[in-house]
């Protein structure tokens, strides 16, 4: 990375919609935010001021007030009498069997010193921990005490930081660097990127006096991201850019969630979206608000740090963010849209880029036609990319799968001058004989295609002279932000088919990049019409490829059916939000399996037992009550039982709540925690 935030050759140029955004209206304390503790804690745990779980002290403040202090109150008298009575005794009877001759005063006041302290430790001990004294302590005792003798409330329970300089680290390689700046108000993105640049010279330490400089020139806007901006505007997530975290809700305080995750805050990072994230809800549950939303707007602040690039594809309606979060905006079919879309990701290959166009744009009812489609797709491609050295436009593609005389002439014509004929020759012959055939999937690709060529599309693909600034997918090596707004109120099926290929080309792009040190986080606010069976195999390819997606849907049965077991064995991380379906929550309870639950199993049976004198008082007893003795067994059993069952997942969730399964990159996993996003 280069010290000046981009990475190695030019990224499309950022959008410049506004100035630069301002830092935080509120003051910012860099020194307490940036050394504040950061324990190390189980995937998923907001680290960010999290005080690690103590089992053992939760279980003692789970005993209610009064029957502790009871308790500790008669171990307390009883200690005291014991006490009292078994110092006495026992030197009376070391008197006795002769063990100590007491020759003068100070032998004899150290024998009962000797014998007080003793018997009091043993007290302490025996009756201190039966009563539970230190938790007596704790609980009121040590707060009294500190109120009462400095009038200020005890410490937190949680690690003090060694130091409160923000440049620690800097500061003792490049004293002048962190001088200056100590007198710059500086923001959590720029700690973020600056930290980042300083790692960058760590590596290398010829690229110090290129730093040096860019923060003497620029303070704390030094090693700015492309687009200029330092933070952004209207930012309401909570986020660690430290830790890379972003913070979505509070993991609650329940027997099924692990005790390590109880009551301490929920988070998501690269470590945890590098394996993909489905989540699954109907409208109107908060995946949008309270998922796709932070999530895309952390990735787009970990761009401005340098460390990611983000593609956000959503409804135009969708509230994903502004516009001014995003370096690129493509909006197809929108005349204020800034960029357009290169329909074939500026691949290399033109045989790769046709068959991600081919399984793009058919439907999911005629997927079993995929492969003849792609070689249609490609006997075009191919020729045309190989006669005029770049891919074929909307409406020149359409001409020629629609079999065109004239289009196919003039691609003749530009082949043979080029001396090409001949390489072509036979894709060009197969092609044509299938023209006006019943089976030909030309003829259903060009129908497909003129969903394109309308004219609201003309400037957002064509390839003309007043057409928009093409955005490709190859530009993931540098920390971009994109969003792509599909026109799903106008042309339905138009976002369909767009979703599904910008979505293709992600996974495709996000697998062969060189530059690999920056994450690629993709957000699908509605991935059921991008998801087919490519890209579910491309989600695993790319936990490798330090990149990662979250895919929202409404319900699985928008997938077709073979699709839905693999895509839940493909993404690491798994999210079921109130209201889904009994046979989506099916698939969820599967994927969570089963965990052993003690089972307890109470019997009552009429008692029988006893002589005359008994069986005469119980019968006395059912006279006068009414009711019958019964003697009652108790059985214990371990059984197994699902994690979470369809019923519950569909019925038993919360509003504002859901449950989330997690894996990280390295393999560590956490089981289902419900969690609640509304905290």
């Amino acid at each position: 990375m280069g010290l000046d935030g981009t990475r190695g050759q030019q990224a499309p140029q950022a959008q410049r919609t506004s100035s630069v955004p301002p830092q935080r209206t509120l003051p910012f304390d860099l020194a307490a935010w940036a050394t504040e503790p950061r324990p190390d804690a189980p995937p998923g745990v907001f680290r960010l001021g999290h005080r690690p779980h103590n089992e053992t002290r939760a279980e003692q403040a789970a005993v209610p007030a009064r029957p502790l202090l009871l308790r500790a109150a008669l171990n307390l008298a009883v200690g005291a009498v014991v006490y009292l009575q078994g110092a006495p005794l026992i030197q009376s009877l070391l008197t006795a069997v002769g063990l100590t001759v007491p020759s003068s005063f100070v032998v004899s006041f150290l024998i009962a010193l000797a014998v007080n302290v003793a018997v009091l430790i043993g007290v302490f001990m025996v009756f201190g921990s039966m009563g539970r004294w230190a938790e007596v302590w704790r609980r009121w005792v040590a707060p009294l005490l500190s109120r009462t003798v400095t009038h200020e409330e005890p410490p937190a329970d949680a690690e003090t930081p060694l130091t409160t300089d923000p440049w620690t680290g800097i500061r003792g390689a490049a004293p002048q660097v962190a001088r200056r700046l100590d007198g710059e108000p500086v923001g959590d993105v720029d700690y973020a990127r600056i930290r980042h640049a300083w790692e960058t010279v760590l590596a290398d330490p010829e690229l110090l006096p290129a730093f040096a400089e860019q923060v003497e020139v620029r303070g704390a806007a030094a090693c700015a991201h492309p687009s200029e901006a330092r933070d952004l505007p209207g930012r309401s997530g909570r986020h660690d850019l430290l830790t890379r975290q972003v913070r979505l809700g509070t993991a609650q305080n329940v027997v099924k969630n692990p005790p390590a995750h109880r009551s301490a805050g929920f988070a998501l990072d690269p470590q945890l979206i590098g394996t993909s994230l489905l989540a699954v809800g109907p409208a109107g549950t908060g995946k949008t608000a309270r998922l796709a939303r932070p999530v895309a707007e952390a990735l787009c602040l970990q761009a401005l740090a340098g460390t990611a690039c983000a593609v956000v594809i959503g409804a135009a309606e969708s509230d994903l963010g502004p516009d001014a979060w995003y370096d690129v905006v493509i909006a197809p079919g929108d005349p204020a849209s800034p960029y357009g879309l290169d329909l074939y990701g500026a691949a290399a290959d033109p045989d790769e880029a046709a068959a991600r166009l081919a399984d793009a744009l058919l439907p999911d009812e005629l997927a079993a036609r995929a492969e003849t489609a792609r070689t249609a797709l490609q006997q075009v491609v191919g020729p045309y990319h190989a006669a005029y050295g770049r891919y074929p436009g909307v409406r020149e593609l359409r001409a020629l799968l629609g079999g065109d005389q004239d289009a196919w002439a003039v691609l003749r014509k530009a082949l043979q001058a080029g001396g090409l004929l001949a390489v072509h020759e036979a894709d060009l012959l197969h092609r044509e004989s299938r023209h006006g055939r019943v089976d030909d999937p030309g003829t259903l690709l060009a129908d497909r295609l003129a969903l394109l060529d309308r004219p609201v599309f003309a400037r957002s693909f064509a390839g003309g002279p007043d057409a928009l600034p093409p955005f490709a997918m190859r530009a993931l090596e540098h920390p971009l932000r994109v969003r792509v707004k599909l026109p799903e109120r106008s042309h339905p099926e138009v976002a369909r088919m767009l979703s599904r290929l910008v979505v293709a080309q992600f996974v495709q792009a996000a697998s062969a990049r060189t530059e690999r040190s920056l994450f690629a986080g993709l957000v699908v606010d509605d991935a059921s019409a991008a998801v087919d069976a490519q890209i579910v195999r491309g989600l695993q390819r790319m936990r490798a490829a330090n990149a990662g997606a979250v895919l929202l849907l409404r319900t699985l049965v928008d997938l077709p059916e073979p699709l839905r077991a693999p895509l839940f064995g493909a993404v690491g991380c798994r999210m079921a939000f109130p209201g889904i379906a009994p046979w989506d929550g099916r698939l969820f309870s599967e994927a969570w399996g089963t965990h052993l639950v003690t089972e307890t199993a109470v019997t009552h049976t009429p008692d029988t037992s006893g002589g005359l004198v008994r069986k005469a008082a119980r019968a006395g007893r059912k006279a006068l009550s009414g009711t019958t003795a019964q003697t009652e067994s108790v059985t214990t059993r371990d059984v197994e039982r699902h994690r979470w069952s369809p019923s519950d997942l569909a019925h038993a969730l919360p509003s504002g709540h859901a449950v989330a399964s997690l894996t990280t990159v390295d393999g560590d996993q956490v089981p289902p925690l419900l969690v609640d996003l509304r905290d």
